[in-house]
This record gives structure tokens, C-alpha cells and sequence, in this order.
């Protein structure tokens, strides 16, 4: 049976308990971008230019917006700073309030072109290089999402503050502040659920920046049209891998359910985990197995597919191999508060896929209870699902978009509902790669060498570096970028959050 409510109430406290404003049913405005007179642009930046010739710390800290700025420990020829921004709760009614939100700035240069990432969920506190700022050298400022903690709202205001558009009106907040002091060219990035985000901030504000890059961004633009499931039957080359990875969660689900529900309910209960969110042991459980294939062809590449337990496997050994898929207590509520804003925003902008049930039809003892407000707190329930934020942003970025530069993994799933770039894609220097193979980590170094090389020189462009600076020379000596240990490592959204 459930166990006390009294701990997930708890953990929602700092989330949705304090304060907490649900409009049901509430019109989500986000489809349309204030003009720039609206109330959304009253919150202004502006303010003196920063000193050029003081230390970059003080400048930063001068910054309007910045209210509080540490050094931290960095590798030699860069600084590294962490830093809070103040924001509007609401762009559209900036009397309503402020929140704190975190970034993080790798400075080199203020010479150097500035790289804007985020992952879309929380920011890492360590320093680290994208692959467009280790491709033009230059600095990189990192943004954490909004209502990810401890960036939120004292109280929150969840279907008017956390849209696609309240979150491109922070990242464009932050440009225009920190383009007082860096002044040469700017691209976004960033990667999964950052590549997104990247996405949206540049159909809000198209002119705040040179270029964007999103890598393995997925473009669930019709919510009722699933191209998942088609996608995971035919993935990858080796049938046999795919049939073994259906047996694991054959056995998990069928003639050992009760014993890995046993394993599972052990593991829970010595962290103190909770399986309120989705109402049992029994369906979180299940809810992890059914996302193990889908998950371990995002993660892994087909040469895993040697790892994955046979029949002769003990049971012991097939819970270590899950434990470094998706644990089974993954869907637990540990697991889904901790990126509750993720699942908020999937239910109710985003969109989200169709499980992979149909070879386990015959197991499931909860089929049809995946993603959207299943993974979401009663708290914040109803949760009224808006068709034409995603529906938006695919035609901007089919139609109209400029400097985009998508990257993509082949076995990757989250890449069968991908964005494309439409008509007169040239002209409009909007491309799409590819890697074949390739997981939720491709990268640009990935591709073939041609393709390699002309998305590299597309980047550097957009960066106003011509063949004679350091980063276009390193590139035509080398075919790749000068990499720096300590920085240049993971990027986080590799990491799955919440596990």
C-alpha cells in the first residue's frame, strides 16, 4: 500500500505547497512575442557600461541584474564565476515580483566570442566548455531553467510563469546585460531539453544572437502523432539486440515481477523514497522497465548491446544492469520532483512520447499511464495542454528561422520527431546532421569528416572569426578544435536527471 503522504508533501513544499497559485484551464500566452513596448519589456537591462578597463569581476557584478557574483576555481588562462540574476516572476507583469536565477560564466576574453548554454534543467556548478565554445574559443555563459531549484518563485504561478516564453524572456534578459561587456559575436547552444530551449529563445527573440546550435533537440509538434514507436521497433542493425532488450523486461515484469518488486521496494526504503506520484511500488516499477529500451538506445551505442543480461543471467545481475539503464526506482518520487518542472512543462507545452508497450502488452498491469500529467503531483493537476506552443515554433522553424544548426544522433529516439529546416534552407544558413549511429551525446567531431569540417567553418562564421584567428587556424591544422583537460568534458545533459 502507499506510503505516508506527509514525506511527499514535503518535498513539495519548496516546490508547489508555499504560495502555490493553479489557474485551471488558464489561456497560456505564449505563441505571440510582446512588442517591444508591452510590459514584458519594462523590466529593462540597461544601465551604465560597465568599466572596459576594470577586473571582469567587478564589471560583471556591475551589471543590472546581477545581484551576487563568487570566483571559483578554474583551469589556467580562464576564470570561472558563479553568479544569481535577478528576474521577473511574470516578463508580461514585472510588478508581480522577482526571483533569483543561477548562471555560471567561463570567462577567457572579452575579445572572444560568448557561447550561451543551458541544458534546461538545473545549471552545473562546475566549469566546462560546450562544443561551439571549445570550436571558437571563446567564453560561455550558462543559464539555469527557471522553477528548477533553487531558481524559482517564492510563490509560483505555474501555467502563467513557467512557459516556453517566460523562459526565452530570461535568456534574453541575460544577452542583453551581459552584451555590455561582451560585445563580440554571440551563439546559443545547448543540448536535449537545452537544445530546446535554444530553439525557443531564438523564435521569441531571433536578433539577440549570430547563431544557435541545438543538439539531439526533439520537435513533438503534434502531440497526437507519435513517430516513437515505429522508430524503436526498426532502430539500430542487429534485430537480436533489440529481442534481448524486450526479454529483460519480459522476465522483470513476467515470471520475476515479484521478485524485483521485492528488490525494488528494499532499495526505496533505504534512501527513503516515496511512491506517491504514481499512486504504487508496483506501477513505478513497471513505469522504469517499460523506459529501459527506450532509454538504453538514447544512451548507449548498439556495441552495449553485448551487455545486455541473457536468460542464463541471475536475477541479481540483471538489477546491476539496470541500475545503469534506468534504475527501477527511477520513477519514483525522488526520480520525478526532482525534475518536476520538465514533467509540468511536457504536460503541458512540450509534449511527450508513446511508450513502447506493445511488446509487453500481454506483462503491463498498467499500460497507458506514461508521461504528461501522470508524472505530475495531484497538486498542480488539472493541467490543460496548450497545441499551439509546439505547432508555433515547428513552423518558425521551418519557415522562417535563420543561422540553426541542428545536430542529431541516428539510434537516438528522442531524434524521430526532429526539427527541419523547410524551403530555401540554405539561404537561410539553417542545416540539419546527423550522426550515424549516433546517441542523445552526438556531436559535430562525430560527423564525417566533410560534414565535420563545413558545420565547424558554419559555426566560426557565425562567430566573425575569419581563417586567420587562432580557433579557425587550430581547426585548419588539426580538423578539430584545441581541447582543454578539465574542461572540455560529459555534457551534463548526458547525466540523466534525477538518477
Amino acid at each position: 500500500m502507499p506510503r505516508s503522504r506527509t514525506v511527499l508533501g514535503a518535498a513539495l513544499a519548496s516546490l508547489v505547497a508555499i504560495g502555490l497559485t493553479v489557474t485551471a484551464g488558464v489561456v497560456p500566452a505564449t505563441s505571440t512575442p510582446p512588442s517591444p513596448g508591452s510590459p514584458a519589456a519594462a523590466l529593462s537591462v540597461a544601465g551604465r557600461a560597465p568599466d572596459a578597463e576594470g577586473d571582469i569581476l567587478d564589471r560583471v557584478r556591475s551589471l543590472r541584474g546581477v545581484t551576487s557574483i563568487t570566483e571559483a576555481a578554474a583551469p589556467a588562462g580562464y576564470r570561472f564565476f558563479k553568479i544569481t540574476f535577478r528576474q521577473p516572476v511574470d516578463h508580461r507583469h514585472p510588478e508581480a515580483g522577482t526571483f533569483e536565477q543561477r548562471l555560471t560564466l567561463l570567462h577567457k576574453d572579452t575579445s572572444r566570442p560568448m557561447v550561451m548554454y543551458t541544458s534546461g534543467y538545473n545549471v552545473s556548478q562546475n566549469p566546462s566548455r560546450s562544443e561551439p565554445t571549445q570550436i571558437v574559443d571563446g567564453n560561455q555563459l550558462s543559464m539555469e531553467y527557471r522553477f528548477f531549484e533553487p531558481s524559482i518563485p517564492d510563490s509560483p504561478d505555474w501555467p502563467r510563469q513557467l512557459t516556453i516564453w517566460q523562459a526565452a524572456s530570461d535568456q534574453h534578459r541575460i544577452i542583453r546585460a551581459f552584451q555590455r561587456i561582451y560585445r563580440e559575436s554571440w551563439i546559443t547552444t545547448g543540448g536535449s531539453k537545452g537544445g530546446m530551449t535554444a530553439t525557443y529563445h531564438r523564435r521569441f527573440f531571433p536578433d539577440d544572437v549570430d547563431g544557435t546550435v541545438p543538439y539531439v533537440a526533439p520537435n513533438d509538434v503534434d502531440n497526437d502523432h507519435d513517430a516513437y514507436n515505429e522508430f524503436l521497433a526498426n532502430v539500430g542493425t542487429d534485430p537480436q539486440c533489440r529481442a534481448a532488450l524486450t526479454a529483460v523486461q519480459r522476465r522483470i515484469l513476467g515470471p520475476d515481477r515479484a521478485w524485483f518488486l521485492e528488490r525494488t521496494r528494499a532499495d526505496a526504503e533505504a534512501t527513503g523514497d516515496t511512491w506517491e506520484v504514481l499512486g504504487s511500488l508496483d506501477r513505478g516499477m513497471e513505469t522504469a522497465v517499460v523506459d529501459l529500451y527506450f532509454t538504453f538506445w538514447q544512451y548507449s551505442p548498439q556495441s552495449a548491446c553485448a551487455d545486455v543480461p541473457g536468460p542464463e543471467a541471475t536475477n541479481e545481475e540483471v538489477w546491476a544492469w539496470t541500475q545503469g539503464v534506468v534504475p527501477l526506482t527511477g520513477y519514483l518520487d525522488q526520480g520525478l520532483l526532482g525534475t518536476l518542472a520538465y514533467y509540468y512543462q511536457a504536460a503541458y507545452q512540450l509534449g511527450w512520447y508513446e511508450a513502447y508497450e506493445a511488446p509487453l502488452a500481454d506483462v503491463l498491469q498498467h499500460p497507458g499511464g506514461w508521461g504528461g500529467a501522470n508524472f505530475v503531483p495531484d497538486e498542480l493537476k488539472p493541467i490543460a495542454f496548450d497545441r499551439r506552443a509546439m505547432a508555433d515554433i515547428d513552423r518558425w522553424v521551418r519557415t522562417r528561422s535563420t543561422e540553426m544548426l541542428y545536430v542529431y544522433g541516428g539510434n537516438d529516439p528522442w531524434g524521430a520527431e526532429a526539427f527541419e529546416c523547410g524551403r530555401r534552407a540554405v539561404q537561410r544558413e539553417c542545416s540539419v546532421h546527423v550522426v550515424a549511429g549516433g546517441t542523445h551525446g552526438a556531436r559535430i567531431a562525430q560527423l564525417p569528416e566533410a560534414e565535420r569540417l563545413a558545420a565547424t567553418a558554419q559555426i566560426l562564421a557565425w562567430a566573425g572569426l575569419g581563417p586567420d584567428d587562432r580557433a579557425a587556424k587550430e581547426v585548419a591544422a588539426d580538423g578539430r578544435p584545441a581541447h582543454v583537460p578539465g574542461l572540455d568534458r560529459r555534457p551534463d545533459y548526458l547525466r540523466p536527471p534525477g538518477r
